[in-house]
């Protein structure tokens, strides 16, 4: 939008008023600290990790190789897993034993990592709930069961379990370079994760008698051991997600013979597994520009009326990957569709599983937003690299490499709400994109949720606006953010807080982080800069383990922008944004008055001065016969900053000089009818809220025509509580309205507005002359400031 406005902008000023303005406009006394750099608060970089964000040239990291079979028992509802780990020591350092995640344990009433809450007596409870605060008695069964852990030769190894971490000591050292194979047999049986939450687990659908079964944190999974960490052997409270190691998988799993499985990387033995019209179908799909139904929604009716008894071997690999993921039901109806990356031109398979449940709205749209997701976040990030991805209506929403499980079902009839298709489509692309972060990009979620939460939540955002410009996005957009950020101090956390310690998870780790990547892009940075530098961080750390000072550090090295204020005051503070217009002051120009008389200020230079005090360093250097004094004979060079504050080109000792400075000429009559209509407004905002942010401004004039103006944050630098700006124009103002886009999440906007119709009227006058050509102030100024009387504003 583009809108014409004369604005002026002077620098005729009086030298003798520039210092006690400038004094006044910036006070040193209230300075907050929110612009010093992050400095000690970021690790120090090393040779893992350099300042500018990137990998260091002794960045490593280890890796794990999964050989697994697993056995589902759907009658029991268990799950018998055996495993060969091929663990890789890529690290400086000699490892004797290492540590692994027992994630099942959290289901365990007496395995699990045991972080309480605090609790009250209530009014009223049912049975159920009171079961739930019972003592145990005894074992509730749930938790991993382990059979076998052996090295390679079938060696016993001793091993300890701490709650949901099993530490296995090493016969001998694992030294640099050395790789260690070893094998875990296990059992558990599979929760109702409905009833008892968690991730993985089995839903039951009574009218029918069938389980869905998504299977996740399902084996026991090598920690990652770091250069900024060692072990991250945190327990798994069911909050704070995971931090796992890269590595290549092979997976096999027995299932009755009438589920469909999908998982983690592609299936190696579809022939073996489908019937014959589904292998054909499935070849279609793999070229097909819309989703192909694979498995029918009729079939998948059918194959609910008959448990089968026979079994069948699904057989799965996936590289480069640092989880592995599966789904099982005969419940599912599967569809699927190719589509190419256009950056690296990738061939993938979109694919979705859904219960007839939510047919009516995964077939519509679930493997098309899988698509568009996983092209989306290829623009914004990396190219997409892996073979599949796919979506499983599971109601829930978690995510895994290549799969993810997401809700989104229909009423009985097949009809739905907007409400509800607009959810499901959301949450398909929040956990389809989480294949970016964390799974590629693949940051610690035990400890810094925002860095998978937040990110993703950003660049989800981003990819729903390109599905819908009109898509109701909760997250993401600055006034969304409000509510939150008004809340009391007590129930607030920095971002960088650990994940189980957030009061207020959801806001914390995902909106506003978010929120504030959205505002870097559209208010602070700029789109051009912003999208160079977020995908310079993720094509850094592809692959890789991420940690925030490379995030920071990343986004500032790629676009040349100083951030650190603004990672001080987001990131790890709680402080709102609530700047308000304070007062406006409105001034006409006096184009009457003469000039004022030349304005004459006297100096003396006398002869350095000499300390009043011998201190001690003086009295040994001159005692010392090995030191020999400089004299300067250069009249030039003494009082040399004296001379150069003042502009002076030559001083010479105990002389007195004179600086005057010229106020101006009168102006001419074709002056005057230039500037007969000129209004100055002088608008002091004061910072309410704590957190600086950009002032950007909307001016609407009497004649109905708009000006917008926008300062970058800086401008607080020198007085983080309140600022003033001078504009000059050449019609009259009607209102001004501060964050006229709501764009900096500014918490209060009932004082973001000034009218001139609700002023008190009063008019000042100001004195304006015509400058002298070849004259103006004295070089330097008093301090070297800038002019205070300058005029700011642009078009946007």
């Amino acid at each position: 939008m583009k809108l014409k406005a004369v604005l002026f902008s002077f620098s005729v000023f009086a030298y003798t008023g520039f210092t006690a303005q400038n004094i006044q406009n910036n006070p040193g006394s209230n300075h907050g600290n929110r612009f010093e750099q992050l400095g000690t608060i970021l690790p120090t970089p090393n040779i893992y990790r350099t300042a500018s964000g990137a990998p260091g040239q002794g960045y490593w990291q280890n890796k794990a190789d999964y050989d697994i079979t697993a056995y589902l028992d759907e009658d029991k509802r268990n799950l018998k897993g055996s495993e060969t780990i091929t663990y890789y020591n890529n690290s400086p350092d000699d490892l004797d034993y290492i540590w692994l995640q027992l994630d099942e344990n959290e289901q365990s009433n007496i395995k699990n990592a045991g972080f309480a809450f605090s609790s009250s007596l209530p009014a009223s409870t049912t049975d159920q709930q009171l079961k739930v605060t019972e003592l145990p008695e005894k074992d509730n069964g749930y938790g991993v069961n382990l059979e076998k852990v052996t090295d390679a030769s079938g060696n016993p190894l001793k091993y300890t379990v701490n709650k949901t971490m099993m530490r296995i000591d090493l016969p001998k050292v694992l030294k640099k370079g050395e790789k260690l194979v070893f094998k875990v047999d296990w059992n558990y049986n599979i929760p109702n994760r409905i009833k008892m939450g968690g991730r993985g687990g089995y839903e039951n659908f009574a009218e029918d008698g069938n389980d869905l079964y998504t299977m996740a944190q399902w084996y026991p999974r090598m920690c990652v051991y770091s250069d900024f960490h060692g072990w991250q052997n945190h327990q798994f409270t069911g909050r704070g997600e995971f931090a796992l190691v890269f590595g290549n998988f092979k997976v096999s799993m027995n299932v009755p013979a009438d589920h469909i499985v999908g998982g983690t990387g592609e299936c190696k033995n579809y022939e073996q597994v489908l019937t014959s019209d589904q292998m054909s179908r499935y070849r279609k799909a793999e070229n097909a520009a819309e989703p192909v139904e694979i498995v029918t929604l009729d079939e998948a009716k059918k194959a609910e009326k008959n448990h089968s008894k026979q079994r069948k071997t699904w057989v799965f690999a996936a590289n480069d990957v640092r989880d592995f993921a599966w789904t099982s039901s005969r419940k599912f109806v599967w569809d699927g569709m190719r589509v190419t990356i256009p950056e690296n031109n990738n061939k993938v398979m979109a694919m979705s599983f859904y219960p007839k449940e939510a047919y009516g709205l995964y077939r519509k749209y679930s493997t098309k937003a899988v698509a568009h997701t996983i092209k989306t976040y290829s623009e914004f990030t990396i190219p997409y690299p892996y073979p599949v991805a796919q979506s499983v209506e599971a109601a829930n929403g978690m995510e895994y490499p290549m799969i993810c499980f997401n809700f989104g079902r229909t009423e009985k009839d097949g009809t739905y709400s907007e409400g509800t298709k607009n959810g499901m489509i959301g949450v398909v692309i929040h956990e389809v994109g989480h294949n970016f972060f964390p799974m590629i990009i693949n940051s610690d979620e035990r400890q810094w949720s925002w860095m998978d939460e937040g990110l993703n939540t950003f660049t989800e955002y981003l990819t729903e606006e390109k599905w819908d410009n009109k898509f109701p996005s909760k997250r993401g957009p600055a006034w969304t953010i409000t509510d939150y950020m008004k809340l009391p101090k007590d129930q607030l956390e920095p971002i960088m807080s650990n994940s189980e310690n957030i009061a207020q998870f959801g806001p914390n780790a995902y909106s506003k982080p978010a929120t504030g990547l959205n505002i870097l892009r559209e208010t602070i940075m700029g789109r051009e800069l912003f999208d160079k530098a977020f995908k310079t961080y993720a094509k850094r750390w592809a692959f890789k383990h991420p940690e925030p000072a490379d995030f920071f550090r990343t986004m500032e090295d790629a676009s040349g922008e100083d951030l650190d204020w603004f990672w001080r005051g987001w990131f790890y503070g709680t402080d709102p944004v609530d700047i308000a217009i304070d007062k406006v002051t409105v001034a006409t120009p006096d184009l009457n008055t003469p000039p004022q008389e030349a304005q004459e200020t006297k100096y003396k230079v006398e002869k350095p001065l000499q300390n009043s005090f011998e201190d001690i360093s003086k009295i040994r250097n001159r005692e010392d016969k090995n030191i020999t004094f400089y004299v300067d004979k250069d009249k030039d060079l003494q009082d040399f900053y004296y001379r150069y504050d003042r502009g002076q080109e030559k001083v010479d000792n105990d002389k007195e000089y004179t600086v005057k400075a010229e106020a101006g000429l009168p102006l001419d009559s074709k002056d005057k009818e230039k500037f007969k209509n000129l209004t100055g407004y002088q608008i002091d905002f004061v910072n309410k809220g704590g957190l600086v942010m950009p002032i950007i401004l909307e001016f609407t004039f009497e004649d109905g025509s708009k000006l917008y103006d926008k300062s970058s944050a800086q401008i607080w630098r020198h007085n983080e509580q309140k600022v003033s700006k001078t504009y000059y124009f050449d019609k009259k103002i009607k209102s001004i309205q501060l964050d006229p886009m709501r764009e900096t999440a500014d918490i209060d906007t009932s004082n973001n507005l000034w009218s001139s119709s609700g002023s008190d009227g009063q008019v000042s006058k100001f004195q304006l002359f015509k400058q002298k050509q070849g004259d103006g102030p004295v070089r330097g100024g008093s301090n070297g400031k800038e002019n205070p009387m300058q005029a700011g504003g642009k078009k946007l």
